[in-house]
C-alpha cells in the first residue's frame, strides 16, 4: 500500500482520536431514531505483555477467569432496519478509579447528548444494578437487563423471594424489583444455563401486549454485540498491537473500530457478503500466488525413493 512502517508509528503516536469522533463515524450507516442501544465488554487478551499501559487482570467470560489484558467497554447501536455499528466505547483504566457501571453511565449520557435517540436499552447482568436501571429510565427509555438469579422481587406486597424460585410462564410475569419498581420478568436457557431478565417499559399499559416473540425480538438484538466481539477480534486484529504507551494504544484500539464500521457499510453496500468471507477470500489469493512462485523452488525436497526390487 505505500505506507511505512514509521508512518503507522507516527500515525499512532500523534493522533489524537476520542469516542465522539467514533459516533460521527458510525452514525452515518444507521437511522438514530428507535433502534436499540446494547452494552457489553470484552478483554483483548495480552498474555505476554509486560510493560505495556492499560494492560491489568480483568474477568474474562471466554476463560472464565481474571486474564492478563485491556478491558473495552462498547455502547453498540442496532436501528430498526437491523443495521448495527458501535456509537461510544471506552478503554477501562483502574487509574481512574471507575467502575464499569460508572462508565456505562458516562457513556449513555455522552450518545443522547450527541443526538441518539434509542428506544431501549440491554446489558448483561454486569450492568444491572438499581442505579444504571434508572438512569435508562430518566431517559426515557425501555430496557431488558440480565440479573442475577438471587435478586429478590415480590409478586405480592410484603412478600419478596429470589427469581430463581419462581414459576415464570413463557410471556413473563409482572414483579416488583426491589429498589426499582415494576416491571416484567422472563426466563430463559442457554447452553444448560437457566437466565433471568427483567423488562421495563415507559408505558405500563402495554406491558400486557408485551409477549414472548417481542422479547426474542430485543434478545436478538443484543446478540448482535456479541458477533460484534468476535469480528474485532478475529477480522479487525484489535488484540494485535505491537505498541507500549497508553496513547498508541488508545489510537490502535480505534484504529480497529472505523476498521468494523468500514466492514458495515461494505456489507450494507452489499460489496461483501459478511466480514469472514470477505478475509478468507482476500487471502486465499494471497495463499495460492505464495504457493505457485515457492513451490518450483522447493522441488528438490521431493521424495526420491526408488522402487522395491525383488532379488
Amino acid at each position: 500500500m505505500g505506507i511505512s512502517h514509521d508512518s503507522v508509528n507516527r500515525f499512532l503516536f500523534t493522533e489524537n482520536y476520542t469516542p465522539k469522533d467514533l459516533y460521527e463515524e458510525g452514525i452515518k450507516c444507521v437511522d438514530p431514531h428507535g433502534g436499540t442501544l446494547s452494552c457489553d465488554d470484552t478483554v483483548l487478551d495480552k498474555p505476554y505483555s509486560m510493560k505495556m499501559e492499560l494492560v491489568s487482570y480483568f474477568w474474562s467470560g471466554k476463560h472464565h477467569r481474571s486474564v492478563k489484558g485491556i478491558n473495552l467497554i462498547t455502547l453498540y447501536y442496532t436501528d430498526p432496519q437491523g443495521h448495527h455499528v458501535p456509537v461510544n466505547y471506552r478503554i477501562v483504566d483502574k487509574a481512574e478509579n471507575k467502575t464499569k457501571n460508572e462508565y456505562f453511565r458516562e457513556m449513555v449520557k455522552e450518545v443522547i447528548a450527541w443526538g441518539l435517540r434509542p428506544t431501549w436499552t440491554t446489558a448483561d447482568s454486569w450492568y444491572s444494578c438499581n442505579e444504571n436501571l434508572k438512569t435508562v429510565k430518566n431517559h426515557g427509555m425501555g430496557f431488558m437487563f440480565a440479573i442475577e438469579a438471587n435478586r429478590t422481587v415480590s409478586i405480592e406486597k410484603g412478600q419478596w423471594v429470589q427469581v430463581q424460585a419462581l414459576d415464570i410462564p413463557d410471556d413473563g410475569i409482572m414483579v416488583w424489583l426491589r429498589g426499582f419498581g415494576e416491571l416484567k420478568l422472563f426466563r430463559t436457557r442457554l447452553k444448560d444455563q437457566l437466565r433471568h431478565y427483567v423488562v421495563y417499559l415507559p408505558e405500563p399499559r402495554i406491558y400486557a401486549q408485551f409477549q414472548r416473540h417481542d422479547f426474542c425480538v430485543l434478545h436478538d438484538q443484543h446478540w448482535q454485540i456479541e458477533q460484534y466481539h468476535r469480528t474485532i477480534k478475529q477480522v479487525c486484529n484489535i488484540e494485535r498491537s505491537q505498541v507500549r504507551s497508553e496513547h498508541a494504544i488508545r489510537n490502535h484500539i480505534f484504529a480497529a473500530l472505523c476498521g468494523f464500521i468500514a466492514l458495515q457499510k461494505m456489507r450494507l453496500d452489499q460489496l461483501i457478503i459478511n466480514a469472514y468471507s470477505w478475509k478468507r477470500d482476500l487471502f486465499q489469493g494471497v495463499v495460492a500466488q505464495f504457493i505457485q512462485q515457492f513451490m518450483p523452488s522447493i522441488q528438490h525436497l521431493n521424495s526420491r525413493f526408488k522402487n522395491a526390487v525383488n532379488a
